[in-house]
């Protein structure tokens, strides 16, 4: 059976938007962005129909496309931004920092925010690298890893999305850390 046989885009809305919907909602609890994120979950499976091997359904396939969906807007919401404080006399700056009496805005004061923003730089640092070696795994080992300890995802439910046996799973995962630590031990500096 080819990929086009076991795949049916033309009822992906029909038979898995409400579900797909559901499954956002519960894990974003914005109407707008899980709407967004099934759209994106569709497209995404429709450029990667060649990928799906027919080892899980249809359904189950979709689902973890939107799990990455999923992982990517919460990877972008948590990318820092910046404050544009654009203006010839700095007087924007003055306002925004300070108020009337030359005094720090409690908003803008530091409170012990270095060590915070080290502890922060050190976790960004941290998932760069951790991504960089997930990429240099075997696919199987990374997909088990991603879904369990980024996903939070119940074993069993790992193990019917993959098609493969609890004794696997577990050889799999352990796999996976033996050769993440190994990776971050010589990729992470302390």
């Amino acid at each position: 059976m080819s990929d086009q046989e076991l795949l049916k885009p033309n009822l992906w809305v029909k038979n898995y938007a409400d579900i797909l919907f559901s499954f956002a909602m519960k894990r974003v609890n914005d109407e707008e962005v899980a709407q967004d994120l099934v759209q994106e979950t569709f497209l995404g499976g429709l450029k990667s129909q060649k990928g799906f091997d027919g080892n899980s359904t249809e359904k189950t396939w979709l689902i973890a496309i939107l799990k990455f969906k999923i992982i990517d807007h919460y990877r972008k919401q948590n990318k820092q931004k910046t404050t544009s404080l654009h203006g010839d006399s700095g007087e924007e700056i003055d306002h925004h920092f300070f108020d009337d009496n030359g005094h720090w805005k409690r908003e803008h004061m530091m409170i012990g925010d270095f060590e915070k923003a080290d502890q922060q730089l050190e976790q960004k640092e941290f998932y760069t690298v951790l991504e960089k070696c997930l990429s240099i795994l075997p696919k199987r080992l990374s997909t088990v890893f991603k879904l369990k300890m980024l996903m939070e995802e119940k074993s069993e439910v790992i193990c019917e999305m993959l098609n493969i046996t609890d004794s696997n799973y577990w050889v799999i995962l352990h796999r996976a850390k033996i050769q993440l630590r190994s990776c971050m031990s010589a990729k992470w500096i302390n």
